[in-house]
């Protein structure tokens, strides 16, 4: 009895699979580039989140005010603390932090805020320096010692928010005048806020 000992595929087989692999493959790497897309947007937002609230809470923890500095032109953003001791004005804490590839500060085409947040849609109001001058490209969401937002008068104030893009979608991140802070999305177009 004689075995088969030529066992393999052929090479038409072979040409078969490679077909195959190569179309899944090219079906895979736009989506898994959109997808990574939609991660570092999302996380970024999460990120300013995050940020909005720690600064919320070293103002009250500080008894003083404190604020997140976002620098619109560099694309990051950092805390500050009012320091009221020896030369009064603002200080830095911790690093400051960058946004991700391709995410930048804005809202595209969008015309209407969050409900029941601003009035009209923008960044926070720029940040002022240690002489009261308006810093350029600069947003800042600025809390008293009691987590209350507040502009640069110290009067509370429902009108800041910050907003991040990568062109597919839009996130906003929103301080109520109660405190209370909100991360929203919506397509790039036409304002449909859903809240995260």
């Amino acid at each position: 009895m004689a075995v088969n000992a030529s066992r393999g595929f052929s090479l038409l087989e072979m040409m078969f699979v490679v077909l195959i692999a190569m179309t899944v493959t090219a079906i895979a790497i736009p989506m898994s580039g959109n997808i990574l897309g939609y991660f570092r947007l999302s996380g970024d937002a999460r990120a300013v989140s995050n940020a909005v609230a720690v600064t919320k809470m070293r103002a009250a923890s500080d008894f003083t005010r404190a604020r997140l500095y976002f620098d619109l032109a560099a694309k990051t953003h950092h805390m500050e603390t009012y320091v009221k001791t020896g030369t009064p004005g603002w200080a830095v804490r911790g690093g400051t932090t960058s946004l991700s590839q391709g995410v930048t500060p804005g809202f595209l085409a969008l015309a209407i805020p969050p409900p029941n947040t601003q009035a009209a849609i923008g960044q926070a109001a720029p940040c002022l320096d240690n002489a009261n001058a308006v810093i350029a490209n600069t947003a800042c969401l600025i809390f008293n010692s009691r987590g209350v937002p507040v502009d640069t008068t110290g009067a509370p104030t429902a009108d800041d928010a910050v907003y991040l893009t990568d062109g597919t979608g839009v996130y906003s991140i929103t301080a109520a005048a109660s405190g209370m802070i909100q991360l929203w999305r919506s397509g790039p177009s036409v304002a449909a806020w859903v809240r995260q």
